[in-house]
């Protein structure tokens, strides 16, 4: 049995922060996994060091099902963003670790490859429509067959999506959370102008996606999800908080446009009622927010019998370890529909080497032993960490409104 005999926590900022859980076993063979978590990331770091490595030393690695079972059950206070990704960045690491002991890339241990290549979008975003379909346009010359599209909104200084650097976009944007200024009545006039505009400049062979995030009530949703229609997007993402999951049913009563949800679910219950009644097309829970590859193994399956398919949440504040954990379980797993691409700096593959590759609109992970992503931790230690937060919401009458 290869006994753990050692796990550390490094956090590092090589641009944005970055959580990452390494793993040793006693033969030196070492996996690490993701633990970032945006704007809340040294509770994290103090969840992993403080209660959940004590418990992990002299165990075997191989046990991961059980030792994944331990920290989920054994916890108690089950479930919540800060205990699930401590949760996944073990997982992460302790398949890590298989694999490179198997000798083979982490997607033949979970059944190996269910297509060539994983598709991806991009990101197109303009403080106007104009400057969005420039985007976009260079995003299709690129080689990107699906394009998410952003634009600002007339009367509203700053729009959710729309960045200064269009490939490196970075919303934790201050230390203390600054706050923006949002207007549902200006919005929804908007987003059928942009994606009338793409589908001129763009023609019909690019899937477009939007998402809304979090923004609109179920009946708001619905509207908007109408208006898209005729330029049969890919899927209309975050059209409403899902905490309460039968909102959805309001949304789909309404509308064809295909529906994503998830990016903040932590667990399969998050999502059961969405999968169940098949309220939702895409499920875009990642592995780092929902437990990991063995958990993330579940809400697929359940997925998958009710004809959902995954999109997984792939922004830069998720590590190069989480997309090349994600990218190898897209790989294998039947129901793909789609992975989120958002590039990270050069600073940032630097300090994470990967073997994952792109290449015309589509990622592979690569057949590097294990998930094929590591950390140089001796570049990690010149980025120290720095406080940086999301950004908050308010209506233009002053009340908080979701971001």
């Amino acid at each position: 049995m290869p006994k753990i005999t050692d796990a550390k926590v490094i956090v590092t900022c090589p641009g944005r922060n970055f959580v990452t859980l390494k793993i040793t076993t006693e033969d030196g063979v070492h996996g690490v996994g993701d633990a970032t978590l945006n704007g809340r990331e040294l509770a994290v770091a103090s969840y992993l060091t403080d209660h959940v490595i004590p418990t992990l030393i002299g165990r075997d690695a191989h046990q991961i099902e059980d030792i994944w079972q331990f920290l989920y059950r054994g916890a108690y206070w089950r479930r919540g963003p800060v205990t699930m990704s401590a949760i996944a960045a073990v997982d992460v690491a302790l398949w890590d670790i298989k694999a490179k002991l198997a000798g083979l890339p982490l997607y033949q241990l979970l059944g190996g490859a269910s297509r060539s290549d994983v598709m991806v979008y991009g990101h197109a975003n303009g403080a106007t429509i104009e400057q969005t379909i420039d985007e976009a346009v260079a995003y299709k010359a690129m080689g990107y067959k699906a394009i998410r599209l952003q634009t600002g909104v007339p009367g509203l200084p700053s729009t959710y999506g729309v960045s200064k650097d269009k490939l490196f976009y970075e919303p934790a944007d201050a230390a203390l959370p600054t706050e923006n200024v949002w207007s549902t009545a200006k919005y929804l006039p908007t987003v059928p102008k942009l994606f009338e505009a793409a589908r001129k400049a763009l023609g019909d062979d690019v899937h477009l996606l939007h998402d809304a995030h979090h923004r609109l009530t179920p009946i708001e949703a619905a509207r908007l999800g109408k208006d898209l229609e005729p330029y049969r997007p890919f899927w209309l993402e975050d059209a409403t908080p899902a905490e309460n999951q039968a909102s959805f049913r309001l949304i789909r009563q309404h509308t064809t446009t295909p529906l994503a949800v998830g990016e903040v679910f932590n667990s399969i219950w998050d999502a059961k009622q969405l999968i169940d009644e098949q309220l939702i097309d895409y499920i875009r829970t990642t592995i780092v927010h929902a437990g990991g590859i063995s958990h993330l193994k579940r809400i697929a399956g359940l997925a998958e019998i009710n004809n959902v398919k995954t999109g997984f949440h792939g922004a830069t504040d998720l590590s190069p370890v989480c997309m090349g954990a994600a990218l190898h379980f897209d790989l294998w797993v039947p129901n793909f529909g789609i992975q989120e691409y958002m590039r990270h700096t050069a600073q940032t593959d630097v300090v994470f080497p990967h073997a994952y590759t792109f290449k015309d609109g589509a990622l592979h992970p690569g057949e590097a032993p294990g998930h094929g992503v590591d950390i140089d931790e001796a570049l990690a230690a010149k980025y120290p960490y720095r406080p940086a937060s999301l950004p908050v919401n308010r209506l233009e009458d002053g009340t908080l409104f979701n971001w």
